[in-house]
Parts: C-alpha cells; structure tokens; sequence
C-alpha cells in the first residue's frame, strides 16, 4: 500500500452505498476500498489490515455480523461500525456489547459516520 493515509474498508453489496461511502472517506482524507461481500473482503491481503472496517449487517452469503464473528476468531481484530437498514435497538446494543466500534441506522448522517470511523481510528483494535 503505497497510501499514508488511514485505511477504511467498505464491505456492503449495494454499490451506490459502497461508491457514495467511498468519496465521502476519501474527501475526508481516507484512504478507502470497497468490497461488494464478504468473500471479496477475506480474500484482502491481511498484510495490509484497513484501520477500521464499515460493514453492512445484511448481505447475501456471509452476512457483516458472520464476517465480525469470523474475524474476531482469526484474532484479526478490525475496528468495525456496522451499517443497516434492518436494524433496531437491541441490534445495535448487541453489536457493541460485542465489541463492534459503532452501530448505525440507514439513512445516516456524513457526520455520524465520519466521527465514527475517526473514534474507531483513534482508539484501533
């Protein structure tokens, strides 16, 4: 990676949502990839771990909370904000009580998501 700047990765398999997070990161002075599922996710070089994960809770295949999971038992620990619009509360609550950097509800603000990731940057695994 030849990019100084902080590393976020985008795993949701809406490519408006992964384009649209991608400017707003990378006008933020992010560097930013994207990943349309969780498989594309994993096969990312793990030399190379992004400073903090932004993950859709429902995908097809493995879903965001399935790659949390699977992450966190490789001990690849990734501050991660997970992203829905089928979320609620007790998602939420469940999500951080896990460990998880943040939780936010679709439609979010830019500025609710760009002081979560320089939280979950500043804080790192």
């Amino acid at each position: 990676m030849t990019s100084t700047r902080p590393l976020i990765a985008v795993v949701d398999d809406d490519v408006s949502v992964r384009r649209a997070l991608a400017r707003l990161l990378q006008a933020a002075g992010y560097h930013a990839e994207t990943f349309a599922d969780a498989e594309a996710f994993l096969a990312y070089p793990a030399s190379h771990p992004p400073a903090c994960l932004i993950l859709d809770v429902r995908m097809p295949g493995m879903s965001g909370r399935e790659l949390y999971d699977h992450l966190r038992a490789e001990r690849r620990a990734i501050p991660t904000i997970f992203i829905t619009g089928h979320g609620d509360s007790r998602m939420a609550a469940r999500a951080v009580e896990a460990g998880a950097a943040g939780f936010l509800l679709k439609p979010f603000e830019d500025e609710q998501l760009l002081e979560a990731v320089e939280e979950a940057v500043a804080h790192g695994p």
